[in-house]
């Protein structure tokens, strides 16, 4: 396998690598990559606006299949202090997510920020944690877990980085690189063993106080179960300065094999 998640056919066309394979299926995406891809092609349309990026939002319409993607962008809210963008990607001519983000400008606000969270551990103060013993597919096998010593079912702090580039010979931002990691989080701190219970996540929202640096992506992450088949995964997200946002996913739980 090549260390890249994706390779660019055209301007709008990639071939996911063996690295993407899904944790659920054998023949899917994972949708961690699919969210760095799709906030890489976000960020390049956006180019020379000046305009950071604040809140993604994925709908997941489906399995998505490890085939050619393509993913087209639109503005739908032009401005030039706050805009709206959509992306869509396509797999064998079939819609498999939508995303939408808000652009807002950069103004200097240091004098009244507060109100973050505590960072959390270093990732040398956490322990290697084996996620392709608990998750099969190549996007969990392209990954250096640390996860901390503490973690309960449904409760869990860890760090997740890889050395997979997400584009072949391309420059990706580091936002790409973060956001293409965060939706590891439904998998660090699992209520139910994945070969008993299902607990796919349908979409991933993030919101962002602070634009990420590069390197590792710190995930404090905690599951809800509730008794009527729903889940949400919540997270605060951090990285090597400290929080930055969160991010929210939605679960429709089942046992294994249930319809």
């Amino acid at each position: 396998m090549g260390s890249t998640y994706y390779t660019r056919l055209d301007d709008t066309h990639f071939l996911p690598s063996a690295h993407v394979g899904g944790a659920w299926r054998s023949d899917e995406q994972h949708f961690a990559p699919v969210s760095g891809l799709i906030t890489h092609a976000l960020e390049r349309h956006a180019e020379g606006t000046g305009l950071q990026i604040g809140r993604l939002a994925f709908e997941i319409l489906g399995v998505i299949p490890a085939a050619v993607s393509e993913v087209v962008v639109e503005t739908l809210r032009p401005g030039r202090t706050i805009s709206l963008l959509e992306a869509t990607m396509v797999v064998s001519g079939r819609p498999v997510v939508r995303a939408r983000a808000w652009l807002l400008s950069r103004q200097d606000t240091s004098a009244v920020a507060g109100g973050v969270p505590e960072p959390m551990p270093a990732p040398a103060r956490l322990e290697p944690w084996d996620g392709p013993g608990t998750w099969p597919g190549g996007y969990i096998a392209s990954l250096d877990i640390r996860r901390s010593a503490d973690a309960t079912p449904g409760r869990a702090c860890a760090w997740i980085s890889t050395d997979v580039e997400l584009l072949a010979d391309e420059p990706v931002s580091p936002l790409a690189r973060f956001v293409g990691l965060i939706d590891t989080a439904n998998g660090i701190a699992v209520r139910q063993p994945p070969g008993e219970w299902m607990f796919p996540n349908l979409d991933l929202t993030v919101h962002l106080h602070r634009q990420p640096v590069g390197g590792p992506v710190g995930l404090d992450t905690r599951v809800v179960f509730g008794p009527d088949g729903v889940g949400l995964t919540s997270t605060v997200l951090h990285d090597a300065q400290g929080a930055v946002g969160r991010a929210e996913q939605i679960l429709t739980v089942r046992p294994l094999g249930a319809r």
